[in-house]
């Protein structure tokens, strides 16, 4: 063979070899391809994916007012007829609109078992431990679940015996259910507080250091200024979180204005997100109120709830008087 053919042959195979090596790296790259593909479509959502926004319609405001005013009747005044009225006020708003109605059902269904229903049983910290409770035998002992603990105003800049004793409440529930993660939520409240100290700040010191509870376990909110701002921030650090389900740790007067809020706002992001964290127990500090207001405090719990689900601020403030 000459030199031209020699060299002619040996630039063949390298092109032949290129030609291999091009084929290699296409099906390489198709492979990564799939690959991503696949694990792609498995990843699971993101806080920041969402799906159709979702808001009350504005026709369906009026209709949202005389719901509200007619639960507050039927907790003030009850009648025969209250349960045909509510089902009236639902139809009503059913007739707009379907996710409006979804929403309603379950506020209304929420506030039918919390304060109407004289068998609804609210568990009781010291003297109950909270797995001993018929309301929270679906309380599931994973880092899905979250015990959500209100704050209490302060006393020049510390916590009050009171929001002590929800946070002990809330350490036996965290020891009964180890896997669970807690959210303390409150800010900087009362006066005499030149440090700004929030109540989540030292909740979760004390649940730290006085009650024994992993610094890991504990979630902080430190702007709440209000039970509707608890629900509002606390909801944005449980989705962060993926958390499936929550109970409610606060005092005894204060459980059933507290839940009604997180039930509203778990029923609005089903709608908007199409996913939400559920109410599945609760665990009260047993205590009076110092302000007689907060006996009767269903009026306090409907106006908030209108303004966490972003009502017109009249909402229920003319019928139902509070």
């Amino acid at each position: 063979m000459n030199r031209v053919s020699k060299h002619i042959t040996e630039r063949q195979k390298a092109l032949q070899g290129e030609k291999n090596y091009v084929k290699r790296l296409a099906i390489i790259m198709t492979v990564v391809l799939l690959i991503l593909t696949g694990l792609y479509s498995v990843l699971p959502e993101t806080t920041d994916i969402r799906n159709e926004e979702y808001a009350i319609s504005d026709t369906n405001a009026e209709h949202f007012e005389q719901l509200f005013s007619d639960l507050l009747k039927a907790c003030q005044q009850p009648s025969p007829e209250d349960s045909r009225t509510i089902l009236t006020d639902l139809n009503a708003i059913r007739s707009v609109s379907e996710k409006d109605y979804a929403l309603a059902s379950s506020i209304a269904n929420h506030w039918q078992k919390v304060y109407l229903d004289p068998d609804y049983h609210l568990c009781m910290y010291p003297e109950e431990n909270i797995s001993s409770g018929p309301e929270n035998r679906n309380i599931p002992n994973t880092s899905k679940h979250a015990f959500i603990v209100l704050g209490y105003e302060l006393q020049n800049g510390e916590m009050t015996e009171e929001l002590k004793g929800r946070c002990e409440a809330a350490a036996a529930a965290a020891k009964s259910y180890p896997y669970s993660i807690l959210v303390c939520t409150g800010g900087a409240t009362g006066g005499n507080n030149p440090e700004r100290h929030t109540e989540a700040g030292l909740m979760k010191q004390f649940l730290i250091e006085e009650c024994g509870i992993r610094e890991e376990r504990i979630f902080t909110d430190e702007k709440a200024m209000t039970t509707a701002e608890n629900a509002i921030n606390t909801f944005e650090i449980l989705r962060e979180n993926k958390i499936e389900t929550m109970t409610i740790v606060t005092s005894s007067y204060h459980q059933r204005w507290g839940q009604v809020l997180y039930n509203g706002l778990s029923a609005m992001y089903e709608q908007k997100y199409g996913k939400a964290p559920k109410l599945v127990g609760n665990y009260s500090y047993r205590i009076e109120p110092n302000n007689s207001a907060y006996l009767n405090n269903a009026g306090i719990a409907i106006r908030q709830l209108a303004t966490v689900l972003q009502l017109p601020r009249n909402t229920t403030r003319s019928k139902a008087g509070t």
